[in-house]
């Protein structure tokens, strides 16, 4: 097999609190007003990503994966995490407030879900003016302090509202009580679960009229009451890779391109590129390939080196 860097059609969720930023600005095929998340690259049961260019367009990622996993994924990660692809990528478009939410770590996730847990980063692509972000509690807190508020609707006043801009970003550990705020456009790069505690929805009701289902019991052992340090800060060195979340499950970093750079890709782990700004042609063994602004792109571990050029802004996501 000569291996390429691999596209994947989009898989487009509406949500209550969606909109049309996917489209407008990230040229998603969405096909309603309230279009809230792209899943770039997903094995989620139900919603696994198929490949969209080249001889092995058509095939689901699961798939492509079980054809030769050490070189789609690398050695290393086939070795800590097996042949199942670890991570999800998500384009997500905040019309409204999410709700107040929280996502199990991997023991809690296993006990209770047969899942992984849901450690997650987010990279603030937009945001509209005012925006704001809900990420961990003002102080440290504790279960029962934490039940009287639940109990009393005030939740809200426990966490930290967070005002953002273009560029910024969270590493949002499990435990970590958040929302994303209505305005911002995020780039989401997590563990592949589909788990979450939705502890407050701000009384919203749905198209029929009814309350959306809350999960209060479910949270209560699975929320960090301390504070956090979430808002990472980070250089923006050109040319480089720049790390700006390095845990067990994922290293992320910025790659402000001017020009040209390389990815020295290597057998030990797959890579893959978000475009958050501009447009990259990507050169590699066999060919080269343009990839754009809202564009997703899995470079194999098999693939070998690849040269970017241009002038853009990208994620560069690996297992390290």
């Amino acid at each position: 097999m000569n291996w390429y860097p691999l596209l994947f059609e989009p898989i487009i969720k509406e949500r209550i609190w969606g909109g049309t930023k996917l489209r407008d600005l990230l040229h998603k095929p969405i096909v309603s007003e309230i279009s809230g998340e792209s899943w770039e690259l997903s094995t989620v049961p139900g919603d696994v990503s198929v490949v969209a260019n080249g001889v092995l367009a058509g095939n689901d990622l699961n798939a492509v994966v079980a054809s030769n996993p050490e070189a789609v994924l690398g050695k290393k990660v086939v070795a800590q995490f097996g042949t199942q692809f670890p991570l999800l990528f998500k384009f997500l478009d905040a019309r409204e407030d999410l709700s107040i939410q929280v996502h199990p770590n991997d023991a809690l996730a296993k006990e209770r879900h047969n899942s992984f847990g849901k450690t997650e980063m987010w990279y603030v692509m937009q945001a509209d003016s005012g925006t704001e972000l809900i990420v961990g509690f003002k102080e440290d807190s504790n279960l029962q302090a934490y039940q009287a508020a639940v109990d009393n609707h005030q939740v809200v006043d426990l966490l930290v509202k967070h005002p953002v801009q273009k560029g910024d970003v969270f590493f949002l550990e499990t435990g970590t009580v958040h929302a994303i705020g209505a305005g911002a456009l995020i780039a989401e790069i997590q563990q592949t679960s589909d788990i979450t505690y939705r502890i407050y929805d701000f009384d919203r009701r749905d198209d029929q009229g009814n309350l959306r289902e809350l999960h209060t019991e479910l949270a209560l052992d699975a929320i960090n009451y301390q504070k956090t340090a979430s808002k990472k800060t980070y250089s923006k060195v050109a040319n480089t890779s720049n790390v700006m979340v390095d845990c067990p499950y994922f290293t992320t970093a910025i790659l402000p391109l001017q020009g040209k750079a390389m990815v020295n890709q290597s057998d030990e782990t797959f890579t893959v590129l978000m475009v958050v700004e501009g447009t990259v042609e990507l050169k590699y063994a066999e060919g080269t390939m343009e990839i754009k602004k809202g564009m997703t792109v899995l470079l194999p571990a098999g693939l070998g080196p690849v040269q970017l050029e241009g002038n853009a802004e990208l994620l560069e996501i690996t297992i390290s």
